[in-house]
């Protein structure tokens, strides 16, 4: 699965994570494993007034390479203490998330494993918007996990198979795309089954460039997004990690609350391979590397 395979890049890393959240027996006991495995080093905060925007500024400072936070704050929060401590990156317009899925079905997405965004942060997208989250989900389908990134914008209807006014936005945003010239194949409007099953896109879709083989799908706005993830999740079986986080000018990632002391691990790791990305891609202070 790719979380283990993103384990295993970075043990040794020296990457400094901070949590702001010691406080939490879950944070607490992720960070000794962290520490024990070598992922990364990790700096704990507790029972700081303001413990999410000194954290932020740490990694705005220098003091850590990047911040884990949410098992007990918002995604919310956790979003405007990054946005207003670390901001976002040079040319960049707006943050956006993504949920790397993993299924033990083979036969989808990539060898499995899936992109979904955004699943946390942007309510209902612009169309420029649209086009954004695809774009940067897709350079870090490629930057972070070496896929070639076939990116379907989701929606009920394939192809103009229904006609009603929300539509305008999916079509939209591919024409966005189409506008930006991205290194990526990217399709739309496709129903879900269309974008990740080569069968029925034969017969709904049998010109598109997907062929049911997506392995980066952007939904329309965010209820359908978070809704889809967490029915794959606990009715499909799927291994959720993230909400990860992208945009920033440095790597910080979001919990769940309901997150495990597992998943804390996974999202640290995801963290640790964006800061080591981010390092070896800069060469400048500010280039425009999407983490």
């Amino acid at each position: 699965m790719e979380i283990e395979k993103i384990k295993g890049k970075v043990a040794g890393s020296g990457i400094r994570i901070v949590f702001p959240e010691g406080e939490d027996n879950r944070v607490r006991e992720a960070a000794e494993i962290i520490e024990a495995k070598k992922y990364a080093r990790t700096l704990l905060l507790e029972d700081c007034e303001e413990p999410l925007c000194m954290a932020a500024s740490m990694v705005a400072g220098g003091e850590a390479d990047a911040m884990v936070a949410g098992a007990s704050h918002s995604t919310a929060a956790v979003f405007r203490a990054a946005l207003k401590k670390i901001g976002l990156k040079k040319n960049c317009s707006t943050a956006s998330s993504f949920f790397l899925m993993e299924s033990e079905n083979k036969d989808i997405g990539e060898n499995g494993s899936l992109l979904f965004a955004d699943c946390a942060i942007i309510p209902s997208p612009s169309e420029k918007e649209l086009a954004l989250i695809a774009s940067m989900t897709a350079e870090n389908a490629a930057s972070i996990f070496g896929w070639q990134p076939r990116v379907a914008l989701l929606s009920f209807s394939t192809k103009g198979s229904s006609s009603y006014p929300s539509l305008a936005r999916i079509t939209g945003a591919v024409k966005e795309l189409e506008n930006m010239n991205p290194d990526f194949v990217f399709d739309g409007e496709l129903q879900f089954d269309t974008a990740v099953m080569p069968s029925v896109a034969e017969k709904k879709d049998p010109g598109g460039k997907i062929k049911g083989k997506a392995n980066v799908l952007v939904f329309p706005d965010l209820n359908s997004a978070n809704i889809g993830y967490k029915i794959a999740e606990r009715l499909g079986g799927l291994t959720a990690t993230g909400p990860i986080l992208q945009g920033f000018r440095n790597p910080v990632n979001d919990l769940s609350r309901g997150c495990s002391i597992e998943d804390i691990i996974s999202v640290s790791c995801f963290t640790v391979l964006q800061a080591l990305h981010g390092k070896v891609k800069k060469g400048d202070k500010d280039n425009g590397t999407v983490y």
